[in-house]
């Protein structure tokens, strides 16, 4: 099978929709697929074909500007490398991951040539149009109705998603939920060192992975850093860095951490927060949970189909930082129901390798092309 994946984001972009087309790049190369990626160019990079180190093919760079006043996301200019990829790598098939400007792109190039789409719904637009405007949530739908309804297929990541898409309108939406390397994420990579320089009072360790930006809404931890013998620990970086700064006084701002060394983190932690509403899926709860380490997220999108309330973690209100402190407290009071809990958030995933899903996907795939064959004849 030969499928185009056309991304908003791709490596080294470290955020879940890059994360999840490299890993579905991956997946088709290894069962004997072909796959060529379309993705905006970096920072760094031009536009053009190229092989990169980290990617199973080649990937087409299109043309990009930084986002204004969120320079790590890159957003695509018109080119007419997406239609091009598409006629010279012969496609039977294209993947569409998060499409809102270069999948839109990618949507239209497909229905001209003829060629079956799958629309992979991955962002929380009108939350994100919510947040940094006030508005624009019905405009945003208007959008992803336009391009998700133009696919032969979209996946959803969790059952919320699923519910928002059809409640929006959106026709043909199936599940497709999200891997996680079990390999690296284990709690086998728990670091006494580590542990000792972040906390060497022998504090409670509570740790925030992921972007920092106002939809986060990592400002929710300033109760946390408040409890005496907890030290709060944030990976990651975005706009919102220098403000949460100010307000968590105290923490440990590690910045960005990939690979073996963000898996060390995950599992030295004792308690993961995530404070985020607008998860679609919320990959990082899936790998604290893979890390052994209890969860508290908010019950809210892809949150509620990951964690088990009172078995693998604890389900919080959204947006409510006395719910947060709250519940780390109770976690921080009693080690024997940590343990517990990561034991039990390990076991759950252990099951969701990427090579797991990625069949699952390949089925989705299947599917599509064998239901154009049968209108065609």
């Amino acid at each position: 099978m030969r499928v185009v994946i056309v991304t908003e984001s791709f490596p080294p972009d470290v955020n879940g929709v890059a994360h999840c087309a490299l890993q579905t790049a991956r997946h088709l190369a290894e069962r004997g697929h072909a796959p060529l990626v379309v993705a905006p160019a970096t920072a760094a990079g031009t536009a053009g074909t190229a092989l990169d180190a980290t990617a199973p093919c080649p990937v087409v760079r299109v043309p990009s500007l930084p986002l204004p006043g969120y320079p790590q996301v890159r957003v695509a200019l018109p080119s007419r490398r997406v239609a091009a990829a598409l006629t010279e790598h012969r496609a039977d098939l294209v993947h569409l991951a998060g499409p809102f400007v270069l999948g839109v792109r990618g949507m239209a190039a497909a229905a001209r040539l003829g060629i079956p789409a799958v629309a992979v719904y991955q962002t929380d637009l009108a939350g994100y149009a919510r947040t940094y405007m006030g508005a624009g949530e019905a405009a945003a739908w208007r959008r992803i109705r336009s391009v998700h309804t133009a696919a032969d297929r979209t996946l959803a990541p969790s059952s919320a998603a699923l519910h928002d898409l059809e409640a929006h309108g959106v026709p043909r939406v199936r599940l497709w939920p999200r891997g996680v390397d079990t390999g690296r994420f284990r709690p086998g990579h728990r670091d006494a060192a580590l542990r000792r320089g972040l906390a060497p009072n022998g504090e409670l360790l509570v740790g925030y992975v992921g972007r920092l930006a106002p939809e986060k809404q990592v400002d929710l931890l300033a109760g946390v850093c408040g409890m005496d013998g907890v030290r709060v620990v944030v990976v990651g970086d975005g706009p919102s860095e220098p403000g949460l700064r100010e307000t968590l006084p105290g923490a440990v701002f590690l910045g960005r951490r990939t690979g073996d060394d963000l898996a060390r983190v995950f599992a030295s932690l004792d308690v993961f927060v995530h404070t985020g509403p607008f998860e679609t899926f919320c990959q990082t709860v899936q790998e604290a949970m893979a890390s052994g380490v209890p969860v508290v997220a908010p019950a809210a999108g892809g949150p509620l189909d990951l964690v088990a309330h009172g078995r693998t973690g604890l389900l919080v209100p959204p947006g409510d930082a006395a719910a947060v402190r709250d519940a780390v407290w109770s976690l921080a009071a009693d080690p024997r129901l940590r343990a517990a809990f990561g034991a039990a958030g390990r076991a759950a995933v252990e099951g969701r390798t990427w090579e797991a899903v990625g069949d699952l996907l390949v089925g989705h795939y299947t599917e599509v092309l064998a239901g154009r064959t049968v209108v065609a004849a």
